[in-house]
This record gives structure tokens, C-alpha cells and sequence, in this order.
């Protein structure tokens, strides 16, 4: 059914166009008009997200944080295999992707640790990247406690769902 759903959105666009006697066309061409300032305004500010996170992984500082940080995860029940995903996750889709291709290969995927991995990948968001385009698209300077509370709710998607995942 989901094969359906955007030639079906197509054909409506282009039924209300003939509706009320648009063009498709340029109505299309406006809306990229209007798309490629905010595009142009998000660059630096994906650029600096991109570059944040190569510098994290290049440096090793992602290694060192893990075990420092081990036992603090530990507590909360989220083993150390899958810390990696749940550190890069807010900063980077791809390479959490990349993470959890990664943990599938190593652990399998209908082990305690593969569920885990694609529970806490499917759970979370890139939070810097959607505060990026917020926030550039907004015109304000991103405060503090919209990012505080991203952390926090994602830090606890990732604790239910180890409990979870341990349990079922």
C-alpha cells in the first residue's frame, strides 16, 4: 500500500491544480524559489554539524568517552557495546547507521544487543541536525533548554528501551 501513497499525492496535487485552474508547473517552480534561500541559510550550519562530528570520531575522543562513561551507563542498563550509538546518534544519522551495521555484523540481529541497537537507532533523533535547521530557519539563537530537553528525552527512550528489550 505504501508504494501507492506518493503517485496517489501526485495525482491529487495535479487534480487540485486543474481545481483551481493553476499551472503545476510553475506553481512547482515558485516553491523552489522560495526553497533555495533556506537552503542556502542551513549550509553553515549543517556544514559545522558535519565537521563537529568527523572531528569526534577522527580525534579519539569518541574511544575515551566511552570508557570513561561506561560505568554511568551501566547503571542505567545499557550495555557497553552499543554506548557508540547512543553517544553519535544526536550528532549524526549516517554514521549511527553506520554504528548500527556495525553491532548487527558483530552481535547478529535477533540478539539481546541487535534488538537494542535497531530499538535505540529507530527511537532517536539527530538533535543537532534538527536544531540546525530549526534554529537557522527561526532566525534565533538556539538556546539551551530545547537542547537540554532533547538529550534528556532521548537519554530516556534509550534507558526504556534497554529495559524493554531486555525483558521481551
Amino acid at each position: 500500500m505504501s508504494v501507492y501513497i506518493l503517485p496517489v499525492f501526485i495525482l491529487a496535487v495535479f487534480i487540485i491544480c486543474l481545481i483551481k485552474r493553476k499551472k503545476p508547473y510553475d506553481t512547482f517552480i515558485e516553491g523552489v524559489k522560495k526553497a533555495f534561500p533556506l537552503v542556502l541559510s542551513l549550509f553553515p550550519y549543517l556544514t559545522a554539524v558535519f565537521i563537529m562530528t568527523e572531528l569526534f570520531e577522527i580525534s579519539g575522543l569518541n574511544s575515551a568517552i566511552i570508557d570513561l562513561s561506561a560505568g554511568f551507563f551501566n547503571f542505567f542498563g545499557i550495555p557497553k557495546e552499543v554506548i557508540p550509538l547512543v553517544l553519535l546518534k544526536p550528532f549524526s544519522g549516517s554514521g549511527s547507521l553506520g554504528i548500527l551495521s556495525d553491532i548487527l555484523k558483530t552481535y547478529g540481529t535477533d540478539g539481546y544487543l541487535g534488538r537494542l541497537a535497531c530499538v535505540i537507532y529507530g527511537s532517536s533523533e539527530t538533535i543537532f541536525y534538527v536544531g540546525a535547521v530549526y534554529f537557522s530557519a527561526c532566525k534565533k539563537k538556539p538556546p539551551l533548554l530545547p537542547f537540554l530537553i532533547a538529550f534528556a528525552s532521548n537519554f530516556t527512550a534509550v534507558v526504556f528501551a534497554s529495559f524493554i528489550c531486555r525483558v521481551v
